[in-house]
């Protein structure tokens, strides 16, 4: 009996094919496609890591633009009077604190606003 391909090169088609699970049709099972689309899979994993991030900042800076307003402020106010107070809050925790703790987010708006 004729061999066709040794362990090594079973070895890779499976590492490809398991990174291929979950894919549809062809992009599974068709070794040819199945390289394509990782490729270009991998290409779309590095860009939206990145993304990811400029998404996240996007939904807070929304979430804290919302909170300020139904305080009587803008966003770009808001921000300005923090650093010239000299809070080092990121955008991330101040979101965090406009929905899960309003009082001290009312707190920050306070200081914020004598300034």
């Amino acid at each position: 009996m004729r061999i066709k391909f040794g362990t090594a090169r079973r070895r890779s088609k499976n590492r490809l094919f398991k990174r291929a699970k979950g894919f549809r049709g062809g992009r599974k099972s068709l070794l040819r496609t199945v390289k394509e689309t990782i490729i270009r899979a991998d290409a779309y994993a590095t860009r939206d890591r990145r993304v990811r991030k400029r998404d996240f900042r996007a939904l807070w800076i929304t979430r804290i633009s919302a909170a300020v307003k139904m305080r009587g402020l803008r966003y770009s106010e808001f921000i300005h009077r923090l650093k010239l107070a000299n809070i080092t809050l990121d955008r991330k925790s101040l979101s965090q604190l406009a929905i899960e703790d309003p009082t001290a987010f009312d707190a920050i708006v306070e200081i914020v606003k004598k300034i």
